[in-house]
């Protein structure tokens, strides 16, 4: 076992593949982690677009009487 193991290591073509799956196994859980980051902020993207609208939202409701809305409001969860 020992012979074996010895001749694994001091043989320059294995160590050249193992270091290549190494690399391969480290170049790919990095793209996932670029991947994850990438989606993470292109939902922050779309939740400060949402946020943005809601506050236009907020702001024309805010324009009217509270009794409107409320009148309004009322239609709407209605249908």
């Amino acid at each position: 076992m020992a012979a074996i193991l010895a001749f694994f290591l001091s043989n320059p073509t294995v160590i050249a593949i193992g270091a290549a799956i190494i690399a391969a196994l480290g170049f790919g859980f990095q793209q996932r982690l670029a991947g994850a980051k990438a989606e993470r902020n292109k939902q922050a993207a779309k939740e400060a677009a949402a946020g943005t609208e809601a506050q236009a939202i907020d702001d024309a409701v805010a324009g009217r009487a509270p009794n409107d809305n409320r009148e309004r409001l009322g239609k709407w969860s209605k249908s």
